[in-house]
């Protein structure tokens, strides 16, 4: 079985902009890319979940929003090989203007369908597994599938914190960014 390092897409690898919808928004976090390395050479596969609303919305359709993961495909490259082995994503939301995505599903965190697709498709020890996110649904979503949770500061994570608090959820580790949730990962003793 491999393990993995499930991570949330914005607030958590890029910046928070509220609603992805064009390429040229797309800016890294300063320190990302090491902490993919990081990852990478302890032998987990870099998985981002992530709800993108946008699309039920009306914001952006599904191609555009997949020219921007290209885009961070191509970004987050180390010597000729992508530090992110697949991108999962919910376009759902009940809110939604476009009928076929205006729906509950079970892939928007914080249900877990993401990472059980995930975790079929690359066979993945979740008891040995990290998700990574700035949000309560992202640690929510780490809760409910039984999860070691991270919480990084950057994006929403100091407002997002007081409602884990508040809701009663253990947080495995906080860190300031995805660089020190590396060192984190690194040291931790599964």
């Amino acid at each position: 079985m491999q393990r993995a390092i499930f991570l949330d897409r914005d607030g958590t690898i890029n910046k928070e902009v509220n609603y992805l919808v064009e390429i040229e928004d797309l800016e890294i976090i300063p320190g990302v890319k090491k902490a993919l390395t990081v990852f990478k050479e302890l032998w987990y596969l870099n998985i981002i979940i992530t709800n993108q609303s946008a699309v039920a919305r009306g914001f952006l359709s599904e191609d555009k929003l997949n020219e921007i993961h290209n885009e961070f495909k191509r970004l987050l490259i180390k010597d000729g090989k992508s530090l992110i082995d697949d991108i999962f994503y919910s376009p759902y939301h009940i809110e939604g203007k476009t009928g076929k995505y205006k729906i509950e599903s079970p892939d928007r965190k914080p249900n877990i369908g993401l990472i059980l697709k995930a975790k079929a498709k690359y066979n993945i020890d979740i008891d040995k597994s990290f998700l990574i996110g700035d949000s309560y649904t992202d640690m929510k979503c780490a809760e409910n599938s039984n999860m070691k949770r991270i919480l990084v500061l950057t994006g929403y994570g100091n407002e997002e914190l007081i409602k884990c608090k508040n809701d009663g959820i253990i947080i495995d580790y906080i860190a300031k960014d995805l660089l020190t949730a590396s060192e984190f990962v690194r040291d931790y003793k599964i």
